[in-house]
């Protein structure tokens, strides 16, 4: 069985591995897609938009939204996972 503080240094290593993971995901989409392969994406069109311009204006913030709840989802099952769930 592990001890208050072990489960507390495991539980606040697989929240930052979430939270390294998350905001990867969003600095690629916001940076990468948006600023680094914009020229690329370009190509592809949303709406009659191009799809790099499109990541910079508005695609970026919809995953941002949407990073947001799977982080409070992921943050919900590894509380549970802990013990740490009210």
């Amino acid at each position: 069985m592990m001890s208050s503080q072990e489960k507390a240094t495991a539980y606040w290593k697989e929240n930052l591995r979430y939270l390294l993971i998350l905001l990867s995901i969003w600095f690629l989409s916001s940076y990468g897609a948006g600023i680094l392969f914009a020229e690329q994406l370009n190509a592809f069109k949303i709406g009659g938009f191009p799809l790099g311009f499109w990541f910079a204006q508005q695609g970026s913030i919809y995953v941002f939204v949407i990073l947001i709840f799977v982080y409070v989802r992921l943050m919900n099952k590894l509380d549970k996972k802990y013990g740490f769930d009210e």
